[in-house]
């Protein structure tokens, strides 16, 4: 969820890629909203005194045992809520997996998307792990719609990759297979996506260009965005490419949606960290790559049939 605030553009680059690429497991059905505690992930975290990475951690964290999550949980597959109500998803078992190499849990907090990084600013969460997108603007507190500075901005420790993807109605694409096709339609985005950004960005370029209007309705979630598509008051949707081809894979039985066009490339998911707190990114960085260099990080996107955003490294502030 590429939350965003950045405004991308030039430099979009397209890649194909095919629905097959997300081989979710099909016990797993749809999304709802929630918040997890320790229960609900099945956390069997080791202790402190045993995890190889603990010393890194601030005392205050490392002596509490948990990180305070912030999370948007209904974002299949990356976070979301299971038919028995536990929370899961690939986040979910990242920041398990680098539990265990920090000795704490991981406890996630439910919110929209749209108040993260707010709340981490608020210190309500430690940190906001939430399919969100690096980039500069959210780095250095920018507004991308106004290009003025309205926060301290965060650091971000990378650790995934992901494309951006349209997807329609099943049996009505409207045409649509590229985003300069969306002139004159009607977009439906979840609020401060990355999503978001780019309709923003191509409305103005049909402006420019003479072209049709395209419209924008902006929701809290994508789930109400994809409802507004199912009720004819939108052409097409757009999100993070796992999430569409999720959605596209489980909703109504894979019987309501499909993906049109090529994916967009909007970059790399971060964990986003206060600016301050400097020793917590760090710690957080050297798990994610313990993970990596273990080779779990690998099972578990092989788990969730997301090979094609893997990285090789945990990267700080990589987003441009």
């Amino acid at each position: 969820m590429t939350a965003s605030t950045t405004c991308r553009t030039t430099g979009l680059r397209s890649r194909t890629a095919a629905v097959g690429a997300i081989a979710v497991a099909g016990a797993l059905l749809l999304t709802a909203c929630g918040d997890q505690t320790k229960k609900d992930n099945g956390s069997d975290t080791a202790s402190t005194s045993a995890a190889p990475l603990a010393d890194k951690l601030p005392a205050a964290i490392r002596d509490k045992g948990v990180i305070n999550v912030g999370s948007d949980i209904a974002y299949a597959p990356v976070e979301y809520k299971d038919s028995s109500g536990k929370v899961v998803g690939i986040d979910i078992d990242i920041a398990e997996a680098m539990g265990k190499q920090l000795g704490v849990d991981f406890k996630f907090q439910n919110a929209t998307f749209d108040t993260l990084i707010g709340g981490l600013a608020a210190k309500r969460y430690d940190i906001a792990m939430s399919a969100m997108t690096d980039t500069k603007d959210r780095q250095e507190g920018v507004d991308a719609d106004t290009g003025k500075k309205v926060g301290a901005g965060v650091d971000f420790v990378d650790y995934f990759t992901a494309g951006v993807s349209l997807y329609t109605n099943k049996g009505d694409d409207q045409s649509i297979k590229t985003w300069d096709d969306l002139c004159g339609k009607t977009i439906a985005v979840q609020r401060n996506t990355f999503s978001h950004d780019l309709a923003k960005d191509q409305a103005k370029k049909c402006k420019d260009d003479g072209g049709k209007e395209l419209k924008i309705e902006d929701f809290a979630t994508n789930p109400e965005a994809e409802t507004r598509m199912r009720s004819k008051g939108a052409d097409v949707v757009s999100a993070d490419y796992p999430v569409a081809a999720y959605s596209v894979k489980t909703s109504g039985g894979g019987k309501y949606f499909e993906i049109v066009g090529d994916q967009v490339e909007a970059g790399p998911y971060g964990i986003a960290v206060a600016k301050d707190n400097t020793e917590l990114r760090d710690a957080l960085q050297a798990a994610v790559q313990a993970i990596i260099d273990s080779g779990e990080y690998e099972k578990i996107i092989k788990k969730w049939g997301v090979e094609d955003g893997s990285v090789t490294e945990a990267k700080i502030n990589g987003g441009s």
